[in-house]
Order: C-alpha cells, then structure tokens, then sequence
C-alpha cells in the first residue's frame, strides 16, 4: 500500500518513512503543503498521513480543501496538538481518523488499515466476495476456504482491484499503483498478470472494461 506522508520533522518523518517501510508500506514523504502532489484519478496514494502544524499552512486547511475538491482518500491526522477542539474541527472537516503524538508504530499501522477498510467497504480484516477470501495483512487469498498460489504480483492486482468493489480500475491506474516509487508498470505486463491471476481465479471474478481496465465481480 502506497501513502502520503506529510511532515515537516525531518527526523520524525525520516523515521515514520523507515518503520512504515518495515511494516509492508511505501510512501512518498513531503514537508510542506507545497510541496503535494496533485491528485488525478491515477494518483497512487491509499491514505494520506497529515500533520497538522506545517510551514507553509495548517493541515486543517488542507484537509477542508480536499474534501471540497471531492477527494475521498483517508486521512490520518498524525499531530501533538492533543486538544478536543482541534480533534472535532479535524474530525469535522473530513478527516478518518486522529492520532496524537508521541505513538507506538503498531497502533498508527493498525489505523491505516481500519480506515482503508472502511474506505474499501470491507469491515474486518478478511475481504469477502463471495467465496473469495483475501487477507491484505497477511498477503494472502482463498477461493472456498483453498488458499490461492499467487504471485506477488497477481496478489497485488487483485487487491488492488478489491479496493474498489464495484468500480473500473483503469490500467494506468493499476501501473502506478504497482510501482509508486518507479517507472510504471508497462501495460502489456498488467495483462499478462491479469491473464494468469484470472486462470487461478476464474475469468468470471475480474472483469475487463475494454478500453479502460478492470473491476473485481461483487
């Protein structure tokens, strides 16, 4: 999973950056409002990690700015400033979640993930479409209760697709999902990827969109 870390400590941000590494994520780690990237329907950030009190702005503001632009990623308030009022105007504004500083690591890798659920509609930590099983934490899926021999690769486009039950997820979309942090992957390798994960899953679960990308059958 891919994120947006916002913070303007340099040590703290070059440590969050290394344990949320150790922890399975990747993330792109920016200082200052500026210095965020434009959003685009391929943008490849899963959840943004926000700190409030910034160089350049308050992350409120940038909070209410992206909610008003319609953007529907999670948002982690990661901050020392512990008082109620900032917690409900936080809240308020269209934040998922708010985490007070100093924090252990597990707690902070354990709130990402129950925001993206909720974001991806999926409640617990098994993901169910019907007698598919996916398990995000632990890498792994299940068709009736058999676990499913996937490739990195193939797991990550499945879960990819998973995110968003019900909708297209485009192949440019996909290629910068798979690789945030590199060239994007090349088309012709997503549908070689595509094609094996459909002959271990059955060609019925993951839907072509021609001429845009994929969907997950729900």
């Amino acid at each position: 999973m891919h994120l947006l870390l916002i913070e303007d400590d340099l040590d703290l941000g070059k440590a969050l950056q290394q344990a949320l590494h150790a922890e399975g994520f990747t993330s792109t780690w920016v200082r200052r409002v500026t210095d965020c990237p434009e959003w685009t329907p391929d943008s490849p950030f899963k959840c943004v990690l926000l700190d409030l009190t910034l160089p350049d702005g308050d992350g409120i503001d940038l909070i209410r700015k992206w909610r008003q632009q319609k953007l529907v990623t999670p948002i982690v308030v990661i901050t020392a400033r512990s008082a109620l009022e900032t917690r409900l105007e936080a809240l308020n504004q269209g934040a998922d979640d708010f985490v007070i500083k100093p924090f252990a690591t597990a707690e902070l890798v354990a709130r990402i993930q129950a925001v993206c659920r909720r974001s991806s509609q999926q409640a617990g930590s098994i993901w169910t479409f019907g007698d598919l099983e996916i398990e995000p934490r632990v890498h792994k899926a299940y068709i009736a209760g058999v676990p499913l021999d996937l490739s990195p690769r193939e797991f990550r486009i499945l879960l990819e697709l998973a995110r968003e039950p019900g909708s297209v997820v485009s192949k440019s979309s996909l290629a910068n999902r798979l690789e945030p942090l590199g060239t994007p992957l090349d088309f012709t390798a997503i549908e070689v990827h595509v094609s094996n994960l459909r002959k271990k899953i059955g060609s019925a679960r993951v839907k072509t969109v021609r001429g845009v990308g994929y969907m997950i059958a729900i």
